[in-house]
């Protein structure tokens, strides 16, 4: 095992001895199976060897004389497999396999225990030893006369877990050197040091409101520029020499300030810019302290497959893809559990027996897939076997039998709503208990531990075909994407994989129905919530044209949850509520806001029972309009930009805000349309084909209709003399798409035109 170079004075030698076998088995179970599955190769033995080798010589170092002779046996049946003179049977490798697994035990016991566990063991020990120096005879399936190996304590697993999935193999704990790197003061240390490094973000992001400041501060000097070319002209044409004297080094005076101005904001831009990148960055590398790669979790889980297979009569093997991703150290110790479970339950239920498999046309060997990856911000594993899957009609019957719903509705009912049921407590498909697992025994357990880790899961089956498992899980529970909402003029933060989707509904989408409102919503009646109904936050106000909706829960307790903003989404450092005021309703945690301002986590699993209470007892108000919203005139703005992904997120934002807004894909195109219609602003990139932006800016100003129309150039050019370029041209605004925020862009077209009604 790697110590990444650091201090091991504070380590025994047999500490040392710990680590060392820690890896070296883990190298020889990998090649082992490997080489069972037909795989492993002229490399694959060389790094068994070496792996037997590097434990004969540590244990030899400390005195381990039985590991010795273990690790020396191993050593000489890889040698005569390398060289052609021994193949390594599954009967073969059972025989080693023992022989890793004593190597393991040793391992983990202390220098106190071990003379006992010796004397104790020593019947075994002498067998597993005889069987390896003996491995050459061995022909067929295993017949060792020894008793089966001794399992080294699992990790600890919620009590339910625990019972319905006990142990079959060997899962050793971390070594002691191990874990007391992960002790309460590091703990703390990171704690600490997240809190700072969010700090330093969140200070970042407070240079936004100052920059917005002096972008206003340079329209009203441009303003008190423009007065002072017109004052001089008045003055000229008056014909006072001493007045004209006077006016002429007033501007002269003056220029120099307007020059200051452009460059200095420049400089404060990029050094915004400079700044959001380190405190990015410094978040980031703080949270990879507590990142493991998600092999760390599972390494133990081909063996479990492999031996629980084996025991069963089954041939399976467990394929790991993303072994590399990363994964906070607390969410990955808390998966493990249900993680094993689902394994446990493919093997058992799952996987058909070898006679059954090649009859169905199917290889002998079973295959699981366990597959981790980061998708959008989030960490998705993915469970997938091919054995026989979930016969739905079954659970259509037991659905029926058990009185959870009627006969008729249970006909009705699809095979997504039907898979559901296997979430339910003490909801099985299987006959008879089963000391290993059974498909739908435990799910329920498995749901609540994913569940408390913010996470989701699904299952799908294909009958005859495979069983999948699809969890979704956050990369951190420091760190948690959110979306940021208000209601009755408070930030609150929903986690992102709570929420099924974000919408606006119209007025005129919203019906009512036994005093209960809804939309359609993908050919679902959705009922409508007023989240400060549900907070208490008071009754809603008078509702606009279209109401900002989130979409929260799943199948029968989905709802749209009713906001009176949607402000976007935000990476927010969890701070957990000070436990003075106890488990809140409706709240899991606070954050702080990128602009330092704070905000309540919502808690989605409690807020669905809020909601539920609520329409047991009638009492959900009214949502929509009293009367209407006065009609006003909607703002008309123009988008030219031959980016897709640009022009989408300026019109996705100015619709937002109410305004409507038409995009062209070029300055030859943005001319032609800008002249057909009415528009109230004009927004341009400046790197365009046919035409560029300043091009379209001159031809705009020097139109006798569309002079006065108001003109901002957003571009990726953020020079002093790209900005004189684009203001000479006669451009109302230069944003650059380097420091582009979401508001930044709102509030220029507010200072520009106003709101989006007239």
């Amino acid at each position: 095992m790697s110590t990444g170079g650091g201090d091991l004075s504070q380590f025994s030698m047999l500490d040392l001895f710990r680590m060392e076998a820690d890896g070296q088995t883990q190298i020889l179970t990998d090649g082992l199976l490997t080489m069972e599955r037909g795989g492993g190769d002229a490399s694959t033995l060389e790094a068994m060897m070496r792996a037997a080798h590097s434990i004969k010589g540590a244990a030899a170092i400390v005195g381990l004389d039985v590991v010795v002779q273990l690790a020396h046996g191993m050593e000489d049946a890889f040698i005569s497999a390398q060289h052609g003179q021994l193949q390594l049977t599954p009967a073969r490798i059972d025989v080693l396999l023992a022989g890793v697994d004593l190597i393991l035990q040793f391992s983990t016991l202390d220098e106190a225990g071990l003379p006992a566990w010796l004397e104790q063991q020593g019947a075994r020990i002498s067998t597993t030893m005889n069987s390896i120096a003996g491995i050459a005879q061995i022909q067929s399936a295993p017949t060792l006369e020894m008793p089966p190996p001794a399992p080294t304590p699992p990790p600890p697993a919620p009590p339910a877990l625990e019972a319905a999935a006990p142990a079959a193999a060997p899962a050793p704990e971390e070594a002691a050197p191990q874990r007391a790197h992960g002790g309460p003061r590091a703990a703390q240390n990171f704690d600490r040091l997240l809190a700072l490094a969010s700090e330093s973000r969140i200070n970042a992001h407070q240079m936004h409101p100052f920059i917005a400041q002096l972008q206003r501060f340079k329209r009203n000097q441009a303003n008190l520029f423009q007065a002072l070319e017109q004052l001089h002209d008045a003055v000229v044409r008056g014909g006072d020499p001493a007045l004209i004297e006077q006016s002429a080094l007033t501007g002269q005076k003056a220029h120099p300030l307007k020059q200051f101005m452009l460059e200095h904001m420049a400089d404060i831009e990029s050094y915004e810019r400079r700044l959001l990148g380190v405190s990015k960055n410094l978040v980031d590398e703080v949270l990879t302290l507590r990142m493991r790669p998600f092999r760390d979790g599972v390494q133990a889980f081909p063996r479990m497959v492999r031996d629980l297979a084996r025991s069963l009569g089954k041939e399976a093997q467990l394929v790991i893809e993303g072994e590399d991703t990363l994964v906070d150290r607390d969410i990955l110790a808390r998966i493990e559990s249900p993680l094993n479970h689902m394994l446990r339950n493919a093997v058992d239920h799952g996987m058909e027996t070898q006679a059954e498999r090649i009859a169905a046309g199917k290889p002998a060997l079973g295959t699981i897939v366990l597959e981790a990856r980061h998708r959008a911000g989030m960490l998705s594993i993915e469970i997938g076997d091919d054995g026989r899957g979930v016969d739905i009609e079954r659970i259509r019957r037991q659905v029926a039998e058990r009185k959870m719903a009627s006969a008729a509705m249970a006909a009705s009912m699809s095979q997504a709503e039907l898979i559901e049921f296997l979430f339910l407590p003490a909801f099985s498909l299987k006959e008879t208990t089963s000391a290993i697992s059974g498909r739908g025994v435990g799910l329920d357990i498995v749901h609540q531990t994913i569940r408390e880790q913010n996470g989701t899961v699904r299952i799908e089956s294909v009958p005859g075909a495979g069983f999948r498992t699809f969890i979704t899980l956050p990369l951190t529970q420091s760190i948690v994407r959110a979306l940021v909402v208000d209601v009755q003029g408070e930030a609150y933060a929903i986690p992102i994989v709570k929420i099924e989707r974000v919408l606006k509904v119209p007025q005129s989408e919203i019906h009512t129905l036994e005093n209960k409102q809804f939309f359609d919503f993908g050919g679902e009646h959705l009922g409508l919530v007023s989240a400060a109904q549900v907070l208490e936050l008071g009754q809603i106000g008078a509702g606009a044209a279209e109401l900002p909706v989130v979409v929260i829960g799943a199948a029968q307790r989905r709802y749209a949850l009713v906001v009176d903003a949607i402000r976007g989404e935000q990476s927010l450092a969890v701070q957990a509520l000070d436990p003075i005021f106890g488990k809140m309703r409706d709240i899991s945690a606070g954050a702080l806001l990128d602009d330092g301002a704070p905000v309540l986590i919502l808690d989605v699993p409690d807020l669905l029972l809020s909601i539920d209470k609520l329409l047991h007892e009638g009492g959900l108000h009214q949502l929509g309009a009293r009367g209407g919203p006065e009609k006003r005139k909607v703002k008309r703005i123009l988008v030219v930009d031959d980016s897709l992904t640009v022009r989408e997120m300026e019109r996705k934002l100015l619709q937002g805000r109410g305004y409507q807004v038409d995009i062209a894909i070029d300055g030859i195109d943005g001319w032609n349309v800008v002249r057909s219609g009415d528009y109230d602003l004009l927004i341009t990139d400046v790197d365009m084909p046919r035409m560029d932006g300043i091009e379209l800016v001159g031809l705009v100003k020097k139109d006798i209709h569309l002079y006065k129309l108001p003109v901002m150039i957003v571009s990726y050019k953020d020079r002093p003399e790209d900005r004189a370029r684009g203001m000479s041209a006669g451009a109302d605004y230069y944003l650059t798409k380097g420091s582009f925020h979401d508001e930044t862009l709102l509030d220029a077209v507010f200072d520009l035109i106003g709101d989006a009604g007239l």
